[in-house]
């Protein structure tokens, strides 16, 4: 009986995808919710946490295909980034760093206020500053969208990504100086972690597009080369126990620095990337508990909601100095609401450092479960209200 049951449990996952997957569908169709934070909340209600369906994520082999299909995620949103543009136009990195800067100041005065220790509150603000590529570029293939908003969403998003994951480092490396009492060697090590991570991501970008061109026809073999090549380093940036995060948005922001053409059809990664979508989010779900959840959410709807004024406030203050409207500055802001995916990465990083930070920061899980199921919801409707979706057909 319990080798059957032993047997029953190995269905679970795939039974939680395919139930994710129908409900996506119909919530996307009937009620235009982006299917991601269906996926999402399925999980979170599946979960070891809560029903007890699903296994513990750690305990299974889910977490390291969700970190494959994280990588993929970010290797395209990297691509879709244009560097030339940020150089050509410091207001908009401005606002980038300004956003940042000013998610960070007002995060921790927030969860100053509530008691939260030092350190405990400079983690909270750091993991707050992230902005989500993943269900941002998710929504944007989901919708199709083009325009201003949605590329000064994209690539103020990169900009968050980059410095939520420098200065989330930089706290790690104080809590490691706290535990060590050395201030070299928590300082060097958080310093390697990011040079390494960076330095990575440079290497496959300068190696990979040279073998697939030896390979030839490289406008075909493109696309399942560079999969193969994400999952490759992913897995290398775990072993070395570096950033994933930063070692495959390196790649991908490189690749397109070097003016290697990704396939326009395989965009997302073609039918691989939607399975491994449908299971990042359930995953995403997966990890938060609602004991969690219920203990700081006090804390976790201040944090929302400072975090969502800040977002909103500095694209808009450099709206016009970045040759844009208030407007567009204002729903570039608003698509930056999404934070979920990243956070839970970074958190995921750190236990492969041996560090759980998630009993520590029980505010956070009721921030990711609200900005993981309404955070796509919003940067959905900002592009909406900038009139970058395309009309649907007339019947």
């Amino acid at each position: 009986m319990q080798a059957l049951l032993a047997e029953a449990s190995q269905l679970t996952w795939p039974m939680a995808l395919a139930l994710a997957w129908v409900l996506g569908e119909l919530a996307s169709r009937r009620a235009g919710v982006p299917r991601i934070s269906t996926y999402a909340l399925v999980g979170f209600a599946l979960s070891h946490a809560q029903i007890g369906l699903l296994p513990r994520p750690g305990e299974s082999a889910v977490m390291l295909v969700a970190n494959l299909a994280m990588g993929l995620v970010l290797f395209e949103f990297g691509y879709r980034i244009n560097l030339r543009w940020l150089r050509s136009n410091p207001w908009l990195s401005a606002g980038g760093l300004l956003d940042s800067l000013a998610t960070f100041g007002a995060v921790y005065a927030v969860a100053a206020a509530f008691d939260t220790g030092p350190l405990v509150a400079a983690l909270l603000a750091a993991l707050a500053v992230a902005t989500s590529p993943v269900e941002i570029l998710h929504v944007v293939n989901e919708r199709r969208s083009t325009g201003q908003v949605t590329e000064r969403a994209m690539h103020l998003s990169a900009l968050n990504c980059v410095l939520a994951v420098v200065t989330f480092n930089a706290v790690i490396g104080f809590w490691a100086f706290r535990s060590s009492g050395s201030l070299w060697h928590a300082t060097s090590n958080s310093l390697a972690v990011l040079a390494l991570s960076a330095g990575l991501g440079a290497l496959f970008a300068l190696a990979v597009p040279p073998l697939l061109r030896a390979l030839g026809r490289m406008e075909h073999t493109a696309t399942l080369g560079f999969a193969i090549a994400v999952t490759v380093l992913t897995a290398l940036a775990h072993w070395l126990k570096v950033s994933p995060v930063l070692a495959t948005l390196a790649f991908g922001l490189l690749v397109r620095h070097h003016r290697v053409t990704l396939h326009p059809a395989q965009r997302n990664f073609g039918v691989l990337g939607e399975l491994l979508t449908v299971l990042l989010f359930v995953f995403i779900g997966a990890t938060l508990a609602w004991t969690r959840v219920a203990s700081g959410l006090q804390l976790a709807l201040a944090i929302v909601a400072v975090r969502f004024a800040v977002k909103m406030a500095a694209p808009l203050l450099v709206a016009r100095l970045s040759g844009s409207s208030w407007r567009k500055g204002a729903l570039a802001g608003l698509a930056l609401s999404p934070m979920s995916a990243l956070v839970i990465a970074l958190l995921v990083q750190t236990r492969y450092m041996g560090i759980n930070l998630m009993d520590q920061l029980a505010p956070l899980a009721g921030a990711t479960l609200l900005l993981g199921l309404l955070g796509p919801v919003l940067a959905q409707l900002a592009l909406k209200w900038a009139h970058e979706l395309p009309e649907p057909p007339q019947r």
